[in-house]
């Protein structure tokens, strides 16, 4: 079954070989013999009823500092053209991100997009999460700075973070005698409009971070990253150290529950994050870890996505 397939991303040249999921998930179509367009998001264009898109062929291979070779840029209808899109652009989730996921919802699902962009656009990160709160730990999501010094008092030790935010970025830790929450909020308000995200510190992110891949909602692999001395973040791309790692019984319970739902939304790629018994985040939008899971594993992820794509065309 040969596809014809753009991926929608950040620009390939910018990519990490060795840990990009994107970068295996090229791979892989071509090693099935399927045909890759590559576009950034700003290609998109909405004319006379039709979603268009500026797109290069593309080829890619895992040779450092010549991994990828692109063709003549030319434009196509993407919902006649195409047989599978892929949304693999970074956030952060702003409008501009929510706009792509209104243009490409008018091509699905006759050509099929990955993840399907509105249950992408219904399901940020750090909200969606929300729906499975008897997973989660202590957490609040608010403006009124009283609702947030409240919090503050009743659990001292917390995180504070941006509630569209990601790869880590402007996350806190606040131990109860650090004094720069008030500094912190101010600042906050300079930058978002929208409610920040505050919750419970886990002593149990010094163990690490687990990142669990779930495929058309079934458990794939995991890994655990844990941060740095002296860092709250677990990030590998902050210093985060990809450690091999098992399902624990209270994560596959996790799972079990997520699973179905992310099934029926048809968010095929996904990956959650646990802190020791908490379910964290449900990432939807560009979810890595494909290949730190392989290499501690030795398994292929990505073909498991692919099965899963191929499966509903």
């Amino acid at each position: 079954m040969a596809l014809t397939v753009a991926i929608q991303m950040d620009h390939v040249s910018s990519i990490d070989i060795n840990g990009d999921s994107t970068f295996v998930l090229a791979l892989e179509a071509l090693r099935r013999g399927h045909t890759l367009l590559h576009y950034l998001p700003g290609d998109l264009a909405y004319r006379d009823g039709r979603v268009w898109a500026w797109v290069q062929p593309m080829e890619v291979r895992r040779e450092a500092g010549n991994h990828f070779t692109l063709g003549e840029k030319f434009q196509i209808d993407l919902g006649q053209d195409t047989d599978v899109v892929l949304m693999r652009q970074d956030p952060p989730f702003d409008m501009a991100y929510i706009t792509a996921t209104h243009l490409l919802e008018m091509i699905h699902p006759e050509t099929l997009v990955v993840n399907d962009p509105a249950e992408v656009r219904n399901a940020p990160e750090k909200l969606f999460v929300t729906r499975f709160a008897e997973f989660m730990p202590p957490t609040l999501i608010a403006t009124n700075r009283d609702d947030i010094l409240a919090f503050r008092e009743e659990h001292k030790d917390i995180i504070v973070k941006p509630l569209y935010g990601n790869g880590g970025a402007g996350v806190f830790h606040l131990t109860p005698g650090d004094e720069n929450l008030n500094s912190l909020l101010e600042m906050f308000t300079q930058m978002f409009r929208e409610p920040i995200i505050v919750q419970a510190y886990l002593k149990d992110v010094r163990a690490g971070d687990k990142r669990i891949i779930l495929v058309d909602g079934e458990v794939a692999g995991a890994v655990n990253r844990v941060p740095a001395a002296g860092e709250s973040r677990s990030n590998m791309h902050v210093g985060g150290k990809p450690v091999k790692s098992e399902l624990t019984a209270r994560e596959r319970d996790i799972c079990a529950a997520l699973g179905p739902e992310l099934k029926d939304r048809g968010l095929i790629f996904v990956g959650i994050d646990v802190i020791g018994d908490y379910l964290t985040e449900i990432n939807v939008t560009s979810p890595t870890g494909l290949q730190e899971i392989n290499r501690f594993d030795g398994a292929c992820l990505e073909s498991m996505i692919w099965d899963a794509i191929e499966a509903r065309r």
